[in-house]
């Protein structure tokens, strides 16, 4: 086992060029939660692909962006930073025939750590005829020298084997450092409540406000077997509570059972969820609200 290699490989970038989507194709399954909307991905999350010759740690990590405004904006840059910091490896997500200020943001903190870079062109089955791709890969080209640029598509998976070719040969001889068997570092309780708020923002799209989190309660052991779930829905004005509910309370039930389905599939369980909705007023921007719900 000595040309066993491992190690931690961050993905970073700015919102919403498929960082998540990307990791859950990596690893073969659904750690981190996607929607369309930015700034989805909240915490940092470990998810592990085992390999033959090799265990990569992927970091998922919240988009790097400009204006960090409220106090959660910020901790979710912190986050970022710190993932990539800590990294063997960093790959640089971006979206395929686009730039932006965030994108040189991103690079920019990047290169900063001084780590190995490999940059990542996502979202390139949407690119006709794909020959449009050429310039766009030589101005990446020339913005730094980087390991390598790797075209994929994480939605189709295409091009992701060439994508792990170059990151082993890019990690550090070395042991395992997780079991062999594990998926991720996260708990179960983390990716319910990860879960939840994935159905959340996809059933509320643009009414849902950035300050809306869930944090279980509590987790029991039913009779029949299923697993109880009691979690509560926060929001930071109290006219949101009401748009999250719906009228008598469907929206909240089509949260739940959505929810509920994804997670019998994913866990592998049945669940049965208990949702509550209550206001803290302003948590977004109260720094002990966010080391409670797990954003720091």
């Amino acid at each position: 086992m000595t040309d066993f290699r491992s190690g931690f490989v961050a993905l970073a970038g700015r919102p919403n060029v498929g960082k998540s989507t990307l990791l859950n194709a990596l690893v073969g399954h659904k750690l981190s939660i996607v929607t369309p909307r930015p700034q989805t991905t909240r915490h940092r999350l470990i998810g592990l692909a085992q390999l033959a010759d090799a265990q990569i740690a992927f970091v998922d990590t919240p988009g790097l962006h400009l204006g960090p405004r409220r106090a959660l904006n910020r901790a979710m840059n912190r986050t970022a930073a710190a993932a990539v910091g800590d990294s063997d490896l960093v790959l640089f997500v971006v979206e395929a025939l686009k730039w932006t200020d965030e994108d040189e943001l991103a690079l920019g903190r990047i290169l900063a750590t001084g780590h190995e870079v490999v940059a990542v062109v996502n979202k390139v089955d949407r690119v006709r005829p794909r020959e449009r791709l050429l310039p766009y890969l030589a101005q990446l080209a020339a913005r730094h020298a980087f390991r390598e640029i790797v075209p994929v598509s994480a939605t189709k998976g295409d091009n992701l084997d060439d994508l792990r070719r170059v990151i082993v040969a890019a990690l550090p001889v070395g042991e395992a450092m997780f079991p062999l068997d594990q998926l991720t570092d996260r708990t179960e309780a983390f990716r319910i409540a990860e879960t939840i708020r994935e159905k959340l923002t996809l059933e509320l799209v643009e009414e849902l406000p950035y300050g809306v989190a869930v944090e279980i309660e509590q987790i029991v052991v039913e009779e029949d077997g299923r697993k109880a779930v009691s979690a509560v829905i926060w929001v930071d004005r109290a006219g949101q509570k009401p748009i999250v509910i719906g009228a008598e309370g469907a929206r909240l039930k089509r949260i739940g059972r959505s929810a509920r389905l994804e997670l019998n599939r994913l866990l592998g369980e049945r669940f049965h969820l208990i949702l509550w909705v209550k206001v803290r007023e302003d948590w977004a921007d109260d720094a002990r609200a966010l080391h409670q719900l797990g954003v720091e």
